[in-house]
This record gives C-alpha cells, sequence and structure tokens, in this order.
C-alpha cells in the first residue's frame, strides 16, 4: 500500500522530484508497475499474477486519466505501455522465483 502511494503521489504531483527518477520517464513507468506488481504478487499469492497485473492496468490507466487534468504533467498512451513492459518484467520474475528452491 505504501509503494502505490508513493507511486500515486509522484504521478499526481506537478513537479516530482528529480532524484525519484531512474533517468528516463518510460523506464520510471516500468520500474514502479515491475515493483508494485510484485510486491502485490507476494502479498496476495491467491490472486495470480494475470489478476493482478489487470488490476494494476487498470491504475495505469488511472493515473494517465487524472494527469491529464494535473497542471504541468500530461497523459500519454505510451506510458501504458511502459506500465505494461513493467508488468511482463514481473510476470517473468514471478515465474523465475517460483521455481527457486527454498534453501
Amino acid at each position: 500500500m505504501l509503494l502505490g502511494s508513493g507511486v500515486a503521489w509522484l504521478a499526481f504531483t506537478p513537479h516530482p522530484p528529480p532524484e525519484a527518477s531512474v533517468g528516463w520517464d518510460k523506464a520510471n513507468h516500468a520500474f514502479a508497475f515491475a515493483s508494485m506488481a510484485l510486491v502485490a504478487w507476494k502479498a496476495w499469492p491467491g490472486w495470480g499474477f494475470p489478476r493482478i497485473a489487470t488490476a494494476m492496468l487498470g491504475y495505469g490507466v488511472l493515473i494517465e486519466l487524472v494527469q491529464a487534468y494535473v497542471p504541468g504533467r500530461s497523459s500519454e498512451a505510451a506510458d501504458m505501455l511502459a506500465d505494461a513492459a513493467g508488468l511482463l518484467v514481473a510476470w517473468a520474475l514471478s515465474r523465475l522465483f517460483r521455481r527457486r528452491p527454498n534453501p
């Protein structure tokens, strides 16, 4: 929840701090959505990754809709594609983690 709140604040503030950026807006999106999806997958394992990814994509759409009305921000379809790319990375990592034996 805290991670999602932090992402929301960064998404909705007119001028997010430059320290919160990895240097490229699309990478910021991918990293944020991969992180949120992995945390959600570990927190709610019964949901399954497809349901989590669907919820995260809905959140990405919501962010873009709200950003259209935030001064200094814009709404871009490419941002949602970056969100989806982050979710694909998270899905691949979840598959890797699932196969890793416990010590």
